[in-house]
């Protein structure tokens, strides 16, 4: 009966080794699937970051383009006006400083309406 009993504890003890070596497998298994997603998501993040770059950078492109055709319309358009400006001025200037002085010197006196002279 002894006998029996140390066979069925060794059977038991056996069997507690096999199911600690099918836990650590499992374990393993599932460490090595977290690896595995995690770096399969890494993979991923890196690819839609490329994509995302490559689109940011053709839409710069096409808008730094029309901003410099942009930049370049109104320069010219500036200076357009700035040369109007500039025609006006020098074609008006005596006929207002010449206003100027007239409003400047022509001064009639007069008396303020609230003025009354004394009487005696």
């Amino acid at each position: 009966m002894a006998a029996q009993q140390s066979q069925g504890i060794q059977t038991l003890l056996e069997a507690e080794k096999e199911a600690a070596k099918v836990v650590q497998q499992a374990r393993a298994y599932r460490v090595q699937k977290l690896k595995d997603a995690r770096s399969e998501a890494e993979k991923e993040i890196a690819e839609y970051k490329a994509q995302k770059e490559t689109e940011f950078q053709t839409f710069s492109s096409e808008r730094s383009g029309s901003t410099q055709t942009s930049q370049s319309a109104v320069d010219q358009d500036t200076e357009v006006k700035l040369a109007q400006v500039t025609s006006s001025y020098t074609q008006r200037k005596n006929d207002v400083v010449k206003k100027l002085l007239e409003r400047a010197v022509l001064v009639e006196p007069t008396l303020h309406p609230n003025f009354k002279a004394k009487t005696q």
